[in-house]
């Protein structure tokens, strides 16, 4: 999770970036991709750009250009799952130009190749496999083949197409209807069963688990699956939807189709942990919530579920410099409905917090001033729960729960193992 964490806030910064004109450039190499190949299409743009009119604008781009393509130098071949590398103008001052790259190399294969230069990054395709949090299985068939793979965000592993031998049966002279009809549904239960086993395997090898499966198909033969119930207890089927195919385009077709499902399925994932959250609080059960107590119940191995709002920006630690008394507060991220920008807004951890830079101590004269910046304290918090087992759980700030777990309990909290 901690290597997930770095590229969110990785690309959280990213957003934040806004050219004086089009001089950001973004570049996503897909996994297998000739890196060669890409150098010669980049310095097709270099030459391009020369006819930019705006003077700032061009060298801005051209240096752009330059820096992706020396970077580049550094690889033999493209990384195993591809590259996405942002570069430009990152400089907030108009009288000043500040020339950064950043590259990202996902945890799943890139399918798309593009160049594109505008006023701000591209940032959806890396966002899509970097945000997926759950994995789910699809099943397309009908009576004569079956494809299985598995999504994570946008991103299907096929994992096996297989064919069925019902439909070769041929009836013979002198069989009775009965029996043909019984040969046939044996033929049928067995394509069901080696349909459910590969899927079974799949599920018992995923980690994390599969959530569910979701079937299509074009024909009643999805139906027909479903009620064989030859796949594992524990793996659901969440939906079945109509699609005209049984292969790889069958897979894209019943992804859009099952859009809507997938988005209430996170958002039910989010919701139950919540709940489970909440629930334990009211109950004075196995919980902790704030920055000190989590961090408490993690080093001491208490922690089942860290939860961490995705509005938080980071934490900061501030210190007295006569007693050493120590204060947290957290940035977070404004509702954005009205406002277009990111506005941080500090909320204190604790209650007596002090929301200023630096103020005097109440009782000694010694002052509070900002203590370890540089450090995130968010990615200390996932390594010491990547650490003991734990899992992390990242949660928006827009549902209803998501926002009173902001409000109400900063943003930071858990589930526990047990009680000390």
């Amino acid at each position: 999770m901690k290597k997930e964490y770095n590229m969110f806030r990785e690309i959280k910064r990213l957003k934040s970036v806004r050219g004086y004109g089009t001089e950001l450039i973004s570049v996503y190499i897909p996994a297998g991709f000739n890196l060669a190949e890409e150098v010669g299409r980049l310095r097709e743009e270099h030459s391009q750009s020369g006819n930019i009119k705006s003077k700032s604008v061009r060298t801005n781009v051209q240096s752009a250009l330059d820096k992706i393509m020396q970077y580049l130098k550094l690889f033999r071949e493209t990384p195993k799952n591809g590259l996405a590398i942002f570069s430009g103008n990152v400089s907030d001052n108009s009288g000043k130009v500040d020339i950064e790259l950043f590259s990202i190399e996902p945890p799943l294969p890139l399918k798309v190749n593009i160049y594109r230069c505008d006023s701000t990054f591209l940032l959806e395709p890396i966002e899509d496999i970097v945000g997926s949090k759950d994995t789910y299985l699809l099943i397309v068939l009908d009576g004569r083949e079956a494809t299985i793979a598995t999504l994570k965000g946008s991103h299907i592993q096929v994992i096996k197409k297989l064919n069925s031998m019902v439909h070769a049966k041929v009836r013979k002279g002198g069989q009775s209807a009965q029996r043909y009809q019984r040969i046939i549904e044996e033929s049928i239960g067995e394509y069901h069963t080696r349909v459910s086993d590969i899927a079974n395997a799949a599920f018992e090898q995923s980690s994390p688990k599969i959530k569910g499966v979701i079937l299509g198909g074009p024909g009643p033969a999805k139906e027909g699956f479903a009620k064989h119930n030859t796949l594992n207890y524990q793996l659901k089927i969440l939906g079945m939807y109509d699609v005209g195919y049984t292969d790889e385009y069958g897979l894209h077709e019943l992804v859009e189709k099952a859009a809507d499902l997938l988005k209430e399925q996170e958002a039910f994932q989010e919701r139950k942990v919540l709940e489970r959250f909440m629930q334990e609080v009211r109950a004075g059960g196995m919980t902790v919530h704030g920055y000190k107590n989590t961090r408490a119940a993690l080093e001491k191995n208490q922690v089942a579920t860290l939860i961490i709002s995705s509005r938080i920006d980071t934490i900061i630690k501030r210190k007295c410099s006569v007693c050493g008394d120590e204060k947290h507060l957290i940035l977070w991220q404004k509702d954005t409905e009205k406002d277009s920008d990111f506005i941080n807004k500090k909320v204190a951890i604790n209650s007596n917090a002090d929301p200023e830079p630096e103020r005097k101590h109440e009782t000694d004269g010694g002052l509070y001033s900002t203590a370890d910046q540089g450090v995130d304290h968010i990615e200390e918090l996932i390594a010491l729960a990547d650490g003991s087992g734990a899992d992390t759980v990242f949660v928006s700030g827009e549902s209803s729960y998501g926002k009173e777990f902001l409000m109400g309990f900063t943003g930071i909290g858990a589930l526990l193992r047990y009680r000390i």
